[in-house]
């Protein structure tokens, strides 16, 4: 690919353009596994990889920093797969497309994988470099970050010997992340019944939005494709003539990113009912951009006319439930922190809405720095579903990353960045899950943190890492490894 030659740090862009061209999917992660097994073969260190593909490789201590405590170092290899609708791109066998446009790192219609691709590699340039001063280093690479927080989950921390852990998943430079929302994710089953009729068949497509991280960017004002879907099909019931037969409804893919795509297929009894739709359609768009005008003003709602013919649509009780269903699905932030001014507490996001031949599916990302209120959240949630005659399940559990009164690494990081950049490191809390709750909850009193480059706009099509922010993240660590004693 050769995309990235020239940047500096030269170690770490060789390496991250290398991972770029490994598939590493979220579930997809056994060459990225077996490519860190190779470069830990490569550097004669010692190395390890579990039966889910966690790979440890240990670094022994610069001469002089032997009787030091060792340092973990901490990122996933796993990453969301998102593109462009209209890209042929398979991210089970495809690299990513690398460019570079002004002074940000993005991949051609997909995501970057910054998240967390960038702390691999920065880890994989510390453990090559024979002149970085620093205590013995734990580099630990985990896998299904993205579906869970899996790897960190299954990994047998017991073999860990460092107590502090630097963690490298996060996208606010200048930000020292100190603690996290545990989340869960929630799965709606919804049975559903189908009939046959003929008709015209008629695609409306929501699209146009900027998606993004459920937890991140929840506090963004950025709309939901799945939830302006389901309010459009509401207007359509109230304004149309007619009652449009429902064939299909579906988008989003991830539960931690926001839908921004939602699709419905919709079977007319006479053409002259096309009309009355578009009218309703082109409304409804105008309403909506005006509503996130600032934040997701880039809506569109696309019509697209098919052929006459024999469809299974809906029957009438089950097309009533969906839409009911739809409407009522909660998205968004359920309750800010009343002790941290400007941090979500509470929230949730319907990443994944399909309707299939037996069932409406809905997986909700449902998140909270309190775990009563994310449990209660999470029992709404299936006291809809089964009021409504359907089946709820959670999985993925994990738990919140509770601050720390007393951390070494915090007052060591946030001198160092002083000294380094003149500025403050602001200390943070964040909304999002980290992988830091899981550790934090397994290894006794563990001093542990999160820092990352600025990477904008994660987990979409449009995701892209800031160059200067990478060199300075890198300079960063190697200082805080540097002077800590």
């Amino acid at each position: 690919m050769d995309r990235l030659t020239g940047l500096e740090p030269k170690e770490v862009f060789r390496y991250f353009e290398e991972i770029c061209g490994i598939p590493h999917g979220s579930g997809n992660t056994k060459a990225i596994s077996d490519y860190l097994v190779s470069e830990a073969k490569k550097l004669g260190l010692e190395y390890g990889q579990d039966d889910m593909g966690n790979v440890l490789i240990r670094k022994p201590a610069y001469p002089g920093y032997e009787n030091q405590s060792p340092v973990i170092l901490q990122g996933h290899m796993d990453m969301v797969c998102e593109k462009r609708q209209d890209l042929a791109h398979d991210f089970e066998k495809d690299g990513l497309n690398l460019g570079i446009t002004d002074g940000y790192i993005h991949a051609s219609g997909t995501t970057l994988g910054g998240d967390d691709g960038i702390a691999v590699a920065m880890m994989l340039a510390l453990l090559e470099d024979k002149t970085a001063k620093h205590p013995a280093l734990e580099a630990l690479f985990t896998v299904d970050e993205e579906i869970g927080l899996l790897g960190a989950a299954g990994f047998d921390t017991d073999i860990l010997k460092g107590k502090r852990m630097i963690n490298l998943d996060s996208e606010e430079e200048g930000d020292l992340w100190v603690s996290c929302a545990g989340g869960l994710t929630g799965i709606t089953h919804l049975p559903v019944t189908y009939e046959a009729r003929e008709g015209r068949k008629v695609n409306v497509k929501v699209c146009g939005l900027m998606g993004g991280h459920s937890g991140a960017e929840i506090d963004k004002g950025r709309a939901s494709a799945c939830k302006i879907m389901a309010g459009l099909l509401l207007r359509m019931e109230k304004e149309l003539s007619f009652t449009p037969a429902i064939i299909y409804v579906g988008g989003g893919s991830k539960d931690n990113a926001i839908p921004r795509e939602c699709t419905a297929s919709l079977l007319l009894s006479e053409e002259s009912q096309l009309q009355e739709i578009e009218d309703v359609v082109r409304l409804y768009e105008e309403e909506k951009r005006k509503e996130y005008t600032g934040t997701d003003e880039g809506i569109r709602i696309i019509t697209e006319p098919s052929l006459w013919g024999e469809e299974k649509i809906l029957t009438p009780a089950s097309r009533t439930i969906v839409l009911f269903y739809l409407n009522q699905m909660p998205f968004g932030i359920q309750k800010m922190s009343g002790t941290i001014p400007g941090l979500v507490e509470t929230s949730l996001n319907p990443g994944i809405v399909r309707l299939d031949q037996e069932e409406l599916y809905v997986s909700y990302g449902i998140r909270s720095s309190v775990n009563a209120a994310k449990e209660e959240l999470s029992d709404k949630v299936a006291f809809l579903t089964e009021f409504l005659g359907g089946e709820y399940e959670t999985q993925g559990r994990y738990p919140a990353w509770e601050y720390r009164e007393e951390s070494e690494l915090r007052n060591v990081m946030q001198k160092v960045y002083s000294d380094l950049f003149g500025g403050e490191l602001k200390v943070v809390a964040m909304h999002a899950g980290l992988e830091c709750g899981i550790f934090y909850q397994k290894i006794e009193n563990l001093d542990c943190v999160s820092i990352g480059p600025e990477i904008l706009d994660i987990h979409t099509s449009e995701e892209r890492m800031n160059i200067a922010s990478v060199q300075r993240t890198y300079r960063f660590l190697k200082e805080v490894l540097r002077v800590l004693s």
